[in-house]
């Protein structure tokens, strides 16, 4: 689809805009690593209600999760799967490695959810009612309601379901990392009853959501165009919902270049400004993905040195 994109508009143009930026990409790649590492103190807050983890391991973790999710193909939730299996090997038990992951993965999404709704306002208010700012809320709606579904399920008794399934997983494949007392909806109340961690936590990826739209509202002024503030934030909310929507859609390949194309053309931006900026968001994947990658290898790696030929304890090696 994106080689479809590109054919459908002046490619030329499209290459020459992402060659321009040359040094510029820097600045949008620190701008990624500052987002990874703002959720990755979310997860952490979360964290301190269980256990104590040092806050670079968690770092870590949440890149490689994040390096899981951008460059493999899989669906945006195999990068959360592969950090709560790589939290385990630090002495933090399944129960609790599983739950910071679920109530994460639901503050961030909601966050999500708030920051898309922003993003439909801004656009109503720019460009009246459109086709998209029509049917937006109602697909909004769909998610806040499946994310409190996502919600009840952890507060009201679902976890205990999910914990007998993961008590069941670690008796069959004990190199999960899950062995050893799952007790997954006793960690979540506990999680939950920190208030403060969660109010901080949901601010914390908030404010990651609206980071992003820094690396829509920069690149355009390092190739000589401009965008406004309230444009960056529309185009990275609406592309950034569009892409979750299509999560099964390894790396939204595709779906983010056409919603940038489709909201550019609400905004007055031209299809090849469009393309460029979605392929410059492209850029921190991989320069920020591909140290992930090499994360997770070494620590699998690290693992199956440092773990005992036989009866492995339920916690793991810490790094």
């Amino acid at each position: 689809m994106i080689l479809w994109l590109l054919y459908g508009n002046d490619f030329r143009a499209v290459l020459r805009a992402v060659a321009a930026l040359s040094g510029g990409l820097a600045i949008v790649v620190v701008i990624r690593g500052i987002i990874v590492a703002v959720c990755g103190l979310a997860w952490w807050r979360l964290l301190t209600a269980l256990t104590v983890v040092p806050l670079h391991v968690i770092l870590v973790l949440r890149m490689a999760g994040e390096a899981v999710n951008v460059l493999l193909p899989v669906a945006a939730v195999g990068g959360d799967i592969v950090r709560t299996r790589l939290l385990s090997f630090s002495h933090v038990s399944g129960g609790h490695a599983v739950a910071s992951a679920l109530v994460d993965l639901l503050l961030e999404a909601a966050a999500q959810v708030l920051f898309a709704l922003f993003g439909v306002a801004l656009l109503m208010q720019s460009v009246g009612v459109t086709d998209i700012a029509s049917w937006a809320p109602g697909v909004l709606g769909i998610a806040a309601l499946a994310l409190g579904g996502f919600y009840a399920g952890q507060r009201f008794g679902g976890a205990r379901i999910l914990e007998r399934g993961l008590g069941a997983l670690a008796r069959r494949w004990p190199a999960a990392g899950l062995a050893g007392g799952i007790r997954l909806h006793d960690s979540l109340q506990t999680i939950y009853a920190d208030r403060s961690a969660i109010t901080i936590a949901f601010l914390l990826h908030g404010l990651a959501w609206l980071l992003g739209s820094l690396e829509v509202w920069i690149a355009p002024r390092l190739i000589g165009a401009s965008i406004s503030i309230a444009e960056a934030l529309i185009l990275e909310s609406l592309s950034q919902g569009l892409r979750s929507a299509a999560f099964v859609v390894p790396s939204g390949l595709g779906v983010q270049e056409g919603g940038f194309i489709a909201l550019g053309s609400l905004l007055g931006i031209s299809p090849e400004i469009a393309l460029a900026l979605s392929f410059v968001k492209r850029v921190p994947d991989l320069a920020v993905g591909l140290p992930g990658l090499l994360a997770w290898y070494w620590l699998e790696m690290r693992r199956l040195t440092t773990v005992p030929a036989v009866s492995p304890s339920p916690g793991a090696q810490p790094f």
